[in-house]
């Protein structure tokens, strides 16, 4: 069984089920434009749908998102993930109801201002963990 080849298969598959034709170009100009990272190449795409590599776990959870396809069946197949249970987040408790919202916001928007606060949002990730200020700290008696 080569994994490869099994994956270009699927996202072949989920690209046609998806109602785009699975050719190198259509994948390239889709992928691109709603991936945040750097833009992948034809040849890149290309290696992906004739079997020869398969995409890194960001890339393959924006194919999935675009071809509304579970990430681990389009990675996996079907029958590799139905024995799989994942634990689920706790959602449910009251504090995690701000990260919720903010997270279901962001999934509302279009994909070009997701585009941007993912952007923002690595750009805080990059700048590292912020300082505590001493204004307004607790200072010395």
């Amino acid at each position: 069984m080569n994994d490869k080849l099994d994956f270009a298969q699927r996202l072949r598959a989920a690209m046609l089920a998806a109602g785009y034709p699975d050719r190198p170009a259509v994948l390239e100009r889709e992928f691109n434009s709603r991936y945040w990272g750097r833009s992948v190449t034809f040849q890149a795409v290309s290696r992906w749908l004739g079997g020869k590599s398969i995409p890194a776990q960001d890339k393959l959870q924006v194919l999935a998102q675009w071809l509304q396809i579970e990430p681990q069946v389009l990675r996996y197949g079907e029958q590799a993930v139905a024995n799989v249970r994942e634990p689920r987040g706790n959602w449910a408790t009251t504090e995690n109801y701000p990260e919720r919202d903010a997270i279901e916001a962001f999934l509302s928007l279009p994909d070009e201002q997701r585009k941007v606060v993912r952007e923002v949002i690595l750009a805080f990730v990059k700048a590292g963990p912020s300082q505590p200020s001493a204004k307004g700290g607790k200072g010395k008696k």
